[in-house]
Order: C-alpha cells, then sequence, then structure tokens
C-alpha cells in the first residue's frame, strides 16, 4: 500500500506544483542568464542537490522575511543558492513568485549549472561555486512610465538624483540592505524612491551596484519620466511621482560584531544524507512542494477571509474554482450546453492533427462539427500542463457564457471529462486579426480594417459598461480578436478576465497579459483597470492602421513602441505617414487619422487622461470632435534593457504572450 500512496500523492503534489507555476505566468517582465557549458545531466549527483536545494529555499525566505542563502550537497557536486523578495512588491506576491520558480526556473534554463532568475517580484540564483562578495551590477530589465510634458524635467532629475544618492547611504549602512523615502522637487510635489541590494554584499558593494544603476538614469529614465524601475540580479532602484506600496523586510538581527555580509544567522548548510534513494528524495520534493503552495495558498485564503472590502465577483474571481461546481451551477441555466466528452471526440475526429486549427501556450484548438446541433465549432483542449489551467478555464466558462453581444466569441458548449477540459466555441472561418494582418498572401482592405476597429470598441463599451458588472479582458490584443465570415470582429479569449462592479476603479491581482499590449503601470503596480484595457485597445488601433507589431526597429538596430513612433510623427505634422504602406494610400484620410489620433489618446501616459471607451466610440463613429492631441503628448511604453534590438522580448515583436 505504502508505494501506492507514495505515487498518488506523487500526481496530487505534481498537479499542485504546475498550478503554483501557473502563478508565475503573469509576473513579467522577467530575464535569466542560464550556463551553457559544463551543464549537468538528468541524473547526475548535482541535479538531485539542486532539487534538494530549490525545496528548501522558497520556505527559507518566507521566514526570513524575504532573503536566503543556502546550499546542498558536498563537493565537487555542491550547489549554492539565494533567493530575495524584492520590496517594491508585497509579501504575498513574491511567496507566488518563490514557490512558482522551483519549476520555473528549470524550464527556462535546463542542466545549467549557474543560473541568475530576475522576476518582478522575486530573485533566484544559484551555482556551483560560492557566491563572490562582488555585485552583479547587470540590468536584468527596466520599467518606464514614459514622458510628462508638465514635469520640469531639470529639476526632476535633480532631485531623482539626490535622493538616490541618499538612499544609497541609507541601504549600504542597513543590515536589510534596503532604504526608501522621499524629496521635493518642487514647491507641492515630491519624488519617491527605493533602493535595495541582495544582504549577501557588503556596504561597498551595496553602493557599488545602486550607484552603477544611478548613472544609468539619464540614459533609461530623462529627467521628465514620472516613474521607473531597474531590477537587476545584485540590487533594484524605483522611483515614482506618486508614493507606492512597500514590503520593507526587517532588518535581520546581528551578533555583535559581526557584519551583515559574513554573518552566518540565516544561513544554513544543507548537506543530503549519504545512501538516500533517488525514489525517496523525489518524494521529499514533492513533499516539501506540496507545502510551500498549500501553505502560501492557505494564507491568501485566510486574508481573503479577513478582508471586509472584497465583492463577491473579486472574491469568486480569485479562488481556484472547483471545475465540478463551475458546472453543477451552468448545467442548472440556459446559457452553454455541457458537452460529454465522447460527443466532442467524434465532432473532432479525435482531435485528429487534420482538424487542428492552431496551438498555443494553453493548449490546443481544433475544428469540430456537431451533428446533433448541425453546427461547426472550434474545440479549445486545454492543455494539462498549461500554464492558464483550471483557473483560465473555469473563468472563460463563468464569465464569457455569461455576456452576449455580436461582437464577442460565443461560448457553445463545455466539458471537463475525460481527463480533459475543454471549450467549444462559434466557428470563426477566418481566423484571428493578426493573421490577416501581417499575411504575406493578403493585405486586409482598409474598410474591412475600419470595420474591425469599430467592431472591437463596440464589444469593449460592453464589457466595460453595457453588461450588469464592468468586465476587464486584460488581454486585447490582434490575436485574440476573431474575424467571422464577412471579416466582422468578435473579441475572444477571456480566460484573463475579472469582474468588477461599476465605478470601482482599479482591481489589483496578479500580474497578466502580454508586453507591448499590457499598461506600463500594470507591471509597476499590477493594478488593472478599464483605463489598462483602453492602453492595450490604442496599441491594436495602431497595428491596425500601421501594419506593424507594438516594437518598430530602427535603421540603427534600435528600437521605439509603436505608440512613441506614431506620436513622434504627429508631432512633426506627418502622422499620416504611420499608415501600414501595403495600402498603397488606399484609405479614407479622414478615418485613418481618426484611428491614429484615437488610439494615441487610449495610450496616454497618464490613466486619467485616457478616453473612455464610450469617448473612443462616438470619436471613431464621427459622432463627436476628433481628439485635439497636444504637441509633446507623453504616451506610456515599456522597453527592454538598452533599448538594442536584441535584447526585445520575442512576445514584444510576436504578439505573443
Amino acid at each position: 500500500m505504502a508505494p501506492f500512496l507514495l505515487l498518488l500523492f506523487a500526481v496530487i503534489a505534481g498537479t499542485e506544483l504546475r498550478a503554483c507555476a501557473a502563478l508565475l505566468e503573469g509576473y513579467y517582465p522577467m530575464a535569466s542568464s542560464c550556463s551553457t557549458t559544463g551543464n549537468y545531466t538528468d541524473f547526475s549527483q548535482y541535479r538531485q542537490n539542486l532539487r534538494q536545494l530549490l525545496s528548501v529555499l522558497p520556505t527559507e525566505v518566507t521566514s526570513s522575511r524575504g532573503f536566503h542563502e543556502d546550499t546542498a550537497g558536498a563537493a565537487p557536486d555542491e550547489v549554492f543558492g539565494l533567493m530575495m523578495c524584492y520590496a517594491d512588491r508585497k509579501l504575498d506576491e513574491c511567496q507566488y513568485c518563490l514557490a512558482a520558480s522551483i519549476t520555473l526556473v528549470t524550464q527556462q534554463c535546463p542542466n545549467s549549472r549557474r543560473v541568475s532568475a530576475s522576476y518582478d517580484a522575486c530573485l533566484l540564483r544559484y551555482a556551483d561555486t560560492p557566491f563572490a562578495p562582488v555585485a552583479d551590477a547587470t540590468v536584468a530589465f527596466y520599467v518606464t512610465h514614459s514622458k510628462d510634458a508638465t514635469v520640469d524635467s531639470v529639476a526632476m532629475a535633480g532631485a531623482r538624483a539626490r535622493l538616490m544618492v541618499g538612499l544609497t547611504a541609507a541601504a549600504a549602512a542597513s543590515p536589510s540592505r534596503v532604504a526608501n523615502g522621499s524629496s521635493p522637487y518642487n514647491a507641492t510635489e515630491e519624488v519617491f524612491g527605493l533602493v535595495q541590494c541582495t544582504r549577501d554584499l557588503n556596504a561597498s558593494e551595496c553602493s557599488r551596484c545602486i550607484t552603477s544603476y544611478i548613472d544609468q538614469l539619464p540614459q533609461l529614465f530623462p529627467g521628465d519620466q514620472t516613474g521607473g524601475a531597474v531590477k537587476g540580479y545584485s540590487c533594484l532602484l524605483r522611483f515614482e511621482t506618486a508614493a507606492f506600496d512597500m514590503a520593507l523586510p526587517p532588518a535581520p538581527e546581528q551578533p555583535q560584531g559581526t557584519s551583515p555580509a559574513h554573518s552566518k544567522r540565516g544561513k544554513r548548510k544543507t548537506r543530503l544524507v549519504a545512501g538516500v534513494s533517488a525514489g525517496s528524495t523525489n518524494a521529499f520534493l514533492v513533499f516539501v512542494g506540496l507545502a510551500i503552495c498549500f501553505v502560501v495558498g492557505h494564507r491568501k485564503r485566510l486574508e481573503r477571509g479577513t478582508r471586509t472590502t472584497t465583492s463577491k465577483y473579486e472574491q469568486e474571481e480569485e479562488d481556484f474554482f472547483d471545475v465540478e461546481a463551475v458546472g453543477d451551477e451552468f448545467e442548472n441555466g440556459t446559457g452553454p450546453k455541457r458537452f460529454r466528452y465522447s460527443e466532442l471526440v467524434v465532432a473532432t475526429n479525435n482531435f485528429s492533427d487534420d482538424r487542428m486549427l492552431g496551438q498555443g501556450g494553453f493548449g490546443s484548438v481544433y475544428r469540430g462539427y456537431s451533428k446533433e446541433m448541425n453546427l461547426h465549432m472550434a474545440v479549445k483542449r486545454v492543455s494539462k500542463d498549461s500554464k492558464q489551467g483550471r483557473k483560465e478555464y473555469a473563468s472563460e466558462v463563468r464569465i464569457i457564457s455569461r455576456l452576449r453581444h455580436r461582437n464577442l466569441v460565443q461560448l457553445i458548449g463545455w466539458c471537463h471529462g475525460g481527463g480533459e477540459l475543454l471549450l467549444a466555441y462559434e466557428l470563426m472561418p477566418n481566423g484571428s486579426l493578426d493573421g490577416h494582418l501581417y499575411s504575406a498572401d493578403r493585405i486586409l482592405t482598409w474598410p474591412a480594417r475600419y470595420n474591425i476597429v469599430v467592431g472591437i470598441a463596440t464589444a469593449l463599451l460592453y464589457l466595460h459598461e453595457e453588461w450588469e458588472q464592468c468586465v476587464l479582458h486584460r488581454d486585447i490584443k490582434p490575436s485574440n480578436v476573431m474575424l467571422d465570415g464577412s471579416l466582422n470582429a468578435k473579441l475572444g479569449d477571456f480566460g484573463l478576465a475579472r469582474l468588477v462592479e461599476h465605478g470601482h476603479g482599479s482591481h489589483t491581482t496578479l500580474l497578466a497579459g502580454t508586453m507591448g499590449y499590457m499598461d506600463p503601470e500594470c507591471i509597476v503596480t499590477s493594478r488593472a483597470s478599464t483605463e489598462s484595457d483602453i492602453y492595450s485597445f490604442g496599441v491594436v488601433l495602431l497595428e491596425i492602421a500601421c501594419g506593424r507589431r507594438p516594437v518598430v526597429a530602427l535603421p540603427d538596430d534600435a528600437v521605439m513602441h509603436l505608440a512613441q513612433h506614431v506620436s513622434e510623427l504627429h508631432d512633426r505634422g506627418t502622422i499620416l505617414d504611420a499608415a501600414d504602406p501595403r495600402l498603397n494610400g488606399e484609405f479614407d484620410f479622414g478615418e485613418m487619422k481618426c484611428v491614429l489620433l484615437v488610439g494615441l489618446w487610449c495610450t496616454h501616459h497618464s490613466r486619467s487622461q485616457r478616453l473612455s471607451i464610450r469617448q473612443a466610440v462616438s470619436a471613431l463613429r464621427f459622432e463627436a470632435p476628433l481628439p485635439s492631441l497636444p504637441s509633446g503628448m507623453p504616451v506610456a511604453t515599456y522597453m527592454p534593457p538598452i533599448g538594442r534590438l536584441d535584447y526585445v522580448p520575442s512576445s514584444i515583436l510576436s504578439g505573443r504572450t
């Protein structure tokens, strides 16, 4: 019986660990540095030691409030590791990040003996040699709020530099290696800042790391930018013109006369016991990984239980739903049909390859036909290893099944049988918008594009203002816009959608979306809102008009965001030069200008200054005057380190999540 129980437990634990990894899906941006020589093999002692180390580090980081170093095994296969929570993220967000990284980091850097991985909430490093007490001042990634023409750039740059220099000295002198504060940059406003180093660094190396970022501030963040963050493998720097939440760790206790860099407190030697079998080690790791997820998830549920301001809709969407409960709820309603698994097997010819319409991170989509309903459909088969997983499946069933609009993809039915999660939608004969925008064989005409623009806007108006609750889509992009037989647009893929009550503003959640389309403020604050959807909508409008991806490659191999490119053309009075050259000028000049101006206004760096979706629809239908954009209007953009094409994440160039 014991082997059977271990096997059953391992299966359950594996499911929980995959769920934990899914929690990190939205923690973009992320960057990793992986060694490529001297890699370990799958059955080596080094791999066994690494698994042991990764099973210990996350729980120790939690107990030590944000940072821990450890080792596992003995030379020559000893593994050295450290983890840290970035102090500009909440502790519970870091806990999810750390738990998920156990699985994710080995996928990002398979068989690498030396890894540095930076996510938006946490940092993980491990190596086959002890870490030298030297800072790695590499910029893993940075985030910017773009420009604000109303900011005194000289005063801002001076105040920001003075603040960061002072915080650097404070962090270097602090055992926790972190400091925050503010400094006035005019008579009424302040700039707020935070700096942090890993606690293994001495004061000198901490100062050197942050100072290297300060030296790059003029290059990365011109003085008229209202905020930004630089995150690396040894330190971070962040500034904003508005106060932001921080989770500052308490100063670690130090024995008298001991420096933080060499203190043994919070650092433990973890060695494998000789003779332990690989099977026992794996079972232990499964147990520890499951325990991490259980503890983190349990704490999260307890915190939700103590809130008094969470609406029933937010509570509903935050939980990992019970799929059977979802099924029972909708089986009693008049919405989509609950299919039997055998029905969808027959409809798709057992999910044969010749019926496959597409494949992505979520799984695969197949063409199907229901004889009973005399209906063609697209069947999404959620991969068992999908990062979207059960939560996104349940989100789609709960949300899209209750929505009815001509510009939304209709959910026909669903099924969770045969060990599968399946969703059946109305079939869109012309596929997705991105397939047409970038097709080498055909060019989408301007009348078709303008009709698509109005269709997307109408769908978003329904979601934001006309349904009984406000629906935040959170992943508006061309690949999620489907086209019917007449090239009418229908917005789909509600796996990341969330419900909020009208007038309740921002909704704090795990970061989710697609780089290039995601509101840069979401990257920093993780607060989704109708304004963040509007930003994504604006980028899509510009993409449709220009026929270009969100990142534009310049002749010198530098890059800029599409919104910034169009904004510069607008400032020069040549905005129509942004039009897709493949149209050969065959477009309505008034409509093209309208789409470009509305798209620019929707990407305004300030959420409060963006158009509402109702204003955008009125402008696109020429029921209201076109927006009058001031010259130099700042747009919000996220750009990768260095600003060179070689460093652009592939998701920005391709539009993939």
